[in-house]
């Protein structure tokens, strides 16, 4: 199955994202942080490119069940679909009520909460992870005979209508819609870290399900967003793997075997008495300071590199359906790279990794070239991508001589 509504709504996102700026400048509110929104976006490139080698794998899982275990099928059209888009959004709020109330599942969702500001590249901001944990909460769908292509569907046009509710700059809508819809002001509780706020809203498209099984939260002042442990880094592999390191680290010390089993499997926080007990979320202070660790000196580099690593992935995700493995595999490699590269020059590591920026701009013409010996990217891709390289190159080292901090 190629079509894939998130993919095909790439333009959209930038388009939205980039209004929002006009916005803000106009009003002189902000809430992007280029590094907090380069963060955002990349780790959204990470989870759409596993997407790329898992996405077969969900959908062939669930028509395996759907063929076998189905109850009955319901006939094409629009109803079906309207009634998969229900169930969707039901199986939806109880994943995603689990991915807040089980600490091993809150690993897999983590990530979409860690920044701390709230704009629409949060939206963009997913797991890589949380496939794991997620797919076994819509096998009812399958068993209730929901048509496989009609359960693709109904998965991406919901993170759709998500994306538009990550937004500082939309009030209140009228009540008729707040009563039944999920909307900004109810998703910025959710994003929330105030205790007041935490663990509420788990609505995808209907808030009518918070609302049934007392999760709802309305919102009052504007919440403090983030998580009650800030991740404190700009990268994006590391988002994803951090609360399990936690976890691991909690397990290895933990007496007993239930202990052990209580860690992974009860609410974020929870450790055995001896270890300190249950770790209460307190309040944000007044003196708390969001992380913005970054150079000044490599933030226009860093800027105009991301905009061609966006161009590539583009590139990557509209065509890597014809690539042969191993080329599909490497150019997935680079993209990870660059991904890790961005938030260690934004956090300004050591000199190793300003060695390895210049391996990633000279691995660029090299994988074009090849790709163009072997037919899947034209030549002129081979030529501008040599030119961008040792432009980028070149404007690198002026950064690193500067003396500019």
């Amino acid at each position: 199955m190629d079509f894939n509504p998130v993919i095909l709504a790439i333009p959209m996102y930038f388009t939205l994202m980039a209004v929002e700026l006009v916005y803000e400048a106009i009003t002189k509110r902000k809430t992007y942080r280029l590094n907090d929104s380069i963060t955002n976006i990349n780790t959204g490139v990470l989870q759409q490119l596993i997407n790329t080698f898992t996405a077969l794998f969900k959908i062939a899982l669930y028509t395996l069940i759907y063929e076998h275990a189905a109850l009955f099928h319901w006939q094409e059209g629009w109803l079906a679909f309207t009634v998969a888009m229900i169930l969707w959004d039901f199986c939806y709020y109880w994943s995603h009520r689990m991915a807040h109330e089980v600490s091993l599942f809150w690993g897999g969702h983590v990530v979409h909460h860690q920044s701390e500001e709230y704009n629409l590249s949060v939206a963009l901001r997913q797991t890589s992870t949380g496939f794991f944990w997620g797919f076994p909460f819509y096998v009812p769908m399958a068993i209730l005979g929901v048509d496989p292509v009609y359960y693709a569907l109904a998965g991406g046009f919901n993170l759709l209508y998500q994306f538009w509710i990550h937004t500082e700059h939309i009030g209140r809508l009228p009540k008729w819609f707040e009563a039944v819809f999920n909307t900004p002001s109810h998703h910025r509780v959710h994003h929330g870290r105030d205790p007041k706020y935490l663990d509420k809203n788990y609505a995808g498209i209907l808030i009518i399900w918070d609302r049934l099984f007392g999760t709802f939260k309305r919102e009052e002042e504007t919440p403090h967003y983030g998580t009650t442990k800030p991740l404190k880094s700009w990268n994006p592999v590391y988002a994803n793997v951090a609360h399990y390191v936690d976890l691991f680290k909690i397990v290895k010390e933990v007496r007993t075997v239930k202990d052990g089993w209580n860690v992974l499997f009860k609410p974020p926080g929870w450790q055995p008495e001896y270890l300190g007990g249950f770790q209460t979320p307190s309040e944000v202070g007044d003196d708390y300071v969001k992380y913005n660790q970054g150079s000044t000196g490599v933030t226009a580099y860093l800027f105009a590199q991301f905009l061609i690593f966006l161009g590539l992935n583009a590139f990557y995700f509209f065509t890597q359906v014809n690539y042969p493995m191993e080329v599909k595999v490497a150019f997935a490699c680079w993209i990870i790279f660059s991904t890790l590269l961005f938030g260690f020059l934004f956090e300004r590591r050591s000199r190793w990794v300003k060695a390895l920026e210049f391996v990633r701009l000279a691995s660029l013409p090299a994988g074009l070239y090849l790709m163009s010996v072997l037919g899947i990217a034209p030549l002129w891709m081979f030529i501008a991508g040599s030119a961008v390289a040792l432009l980028s190159m070149g404007w690198f080292v002026y950064v690193l001589t500067s003396s500019r901090p």
